[in-house]
């Protein structure tokens, strides 16, 4: 666990055309926060960095004045990343401690998330970080509704940035914000203006960083015992329900007791293996047999990251909490195939 959380953590952007995506990565090249970072965009232009850049290095790499590194990619996600590792263990670039990617538009997240996850080269350089999502609080729920990228963007992300709330209809934002809820309640959500956001907030998402793991633990249970104003004032979604969205959904399980690890180790195994494609985010908090601390889980569809060891509960639930964000799959199926497997764990004790 500490050779994996001393990989350089990777934080992607994502969002749908005209969220606020680029105005959001503009404002946060400028924190002082970013100064070790390496950022890989579409296209300079886009961007807009020219009234900050410090040099240029080459034609698809910058110099910002905060310190950051900026390159455009070129081709490939994968060979972007590769070849930036190498320049930088050459010596060629400024070393950099984490790296973020900034998507297209109109990508679907979760085959990069498999990437940097999955790929035998970048696993052994790079790990997942974080994932930010932008989402137009004027145009968020026709984009929800007419296109499907939107709704994997939203449902993968560990922060939610709504931007434009200063100029959304009210009725509109409350609506977008319990589809939102609906979609991914375990994600943060902020509201941005102009791009304005706390950075540091946004960025504080990495359950693998010692300084913030807790904290993102605690904000995980907090999200599934609060019932928020959303859920309190929430409307008949059934008349709102997209064609894309509608079997996507998130449900928390819980559990009294301890968990046999190595059962469940097993169980989790088989079910990203059997229905990877339709699980899209997993994580959790397990009190697990013979240990005094929790353990945390994460995982993207088929890929499992290594468990978290915290030093103690966050609180005074000693309860396992799994949060799942599934696509067409049935609680149900999933809570009757772990209770089989604690159910022979507990025979064979």
């Amino acid at each position: 666990m500490a050779i994996y959380a001393r990989l350089t953590p990777v934080i992607v952007v994502t969002g749908f055309l005209g969220s606020g995506k680029t105005t959001l990565l503009n404002h946060m090249l400028r924190h002082p926060s970013l100064a070790d970072a390496a950022v890989l965009v579409n296209e300079f232009g886009a961007v807009g960095l020219d009234h900050f850049l410090v040099e240029a290095m080459d034609e698809n790499t910058v110099l910002l004045e905060s310190g950051c590194l900026c390159c455009t990619i070129r081709g490939d996600l994968k060979d972007a990343i590769i070849d930036l590792n190498s320049r930088r263990a050459r010596g060629e670039i400024p070393p950099y401690r984490r790296l973020i990617v900034e998507t297209t538009g109109l990508a679907d997240p979760a085959p990069i998330l498999f990437t940097l996850s999955a790929d035998t080269v970048l696993k052994h350089h790079y790990r997942l970080g974080a994932v930010i999502t932008t989402v137009d609080g004027v145009n968020g729920l026709r984009q929800l509704k007419r296109h499907p990228e939107s709704v994997k963007q939203a449902t993968v992300a560990d922060r939610i940035v709504l931007t434009k709330p200063d100029i959304a209809d009210a009725g509109t934002l409350a609506r977008l914000r319990a589809k939102l809820t609906r979609l991914n309640r375990s994600a943060d959500r902020i509201a941005a203006v102009n791009g304005e956001v706390d950075v540091p907030r946004v960025l504080r998402a990495d359950v693998y960083d010692a300084r913030t793991k807790g904290a993102e633990v605690r904000r995980w249970l907090a999200d599934e015992a609060e019932k928020t104003a959303e859920d309190d004032h929430a409307y008949d979604h059934k008349h709102d329900v997209s064609r894309h969205d509608e079997h996507i959904h998130s449900f928390t399980l819980s559990f009294e007791g301890a968990l046999d690890w190595t059962a469940f180790g097993i169980w989790l195994t088989m079910l990203l293996h059997t229905h990877g494609e339709k699980v899209l985010r997993v994580k959790g908090i397990l009190n697990v047999a013979g240990t005094d601390a929790p353990v945390v889980v994460n995982g993207v569809q088929h890929v499992v990251h290594p468990p978290i060891h915290l030093r103690a509960w966050p609180g005074d639930d000693r309860r396992s909490h799994i949060v799942f964000i599934v696509d067409d799959l049935p609680r149900e199926a999933i809570e009757r195939s772990l209770a089989a497997f604690n159910s022979i764990a507990a025979e064979a004790a």
